[in-house]
């Protein structure tokens, strides 16, 4: 199992899973966050940090969000390590 972030990060990209990942498995995109499946150590601490409710159990993921399963596995392998310290685009 691992979890995954899903469209509702998009144009958001709040941070605070990051802070509270024991592991580095957040990699950032320029309008949202993914997690590395590699690196996820299924703990659940992003998920009740989520402001907007975007991170779910892969055992969770809504129907309309099964897509993001595959982004978030595909997309982190090119992604930088999110380190928290990048703007807010919510608040923009």
């Amino acid at each position: 199992m691992t979890h995954v972030v899903t469209s509702a990060c998009v144009q958001c990209k709040y941070q605070d899973c990051v802070a509270v990942c024991p592991v580095e498995c957040f990699r950032e995109a320029d309008e949202y966050l993914v997690i590395d499946p590699d690196e996820c150590i299924d703990c659940a601490a992003c998920i009740p940090e989520c402001p907007v409710g975007a991170i779910y159990a892969d055992t969770d993921l809504p129907d309309e969000e099964m897509e993001w399963l595959e982004r978030n596995e595909i997309e982190a392998v090119d992604l930088p390590l999110a380190e928290g310290d990048s703007p807010v685009l919510a608040d923009s």
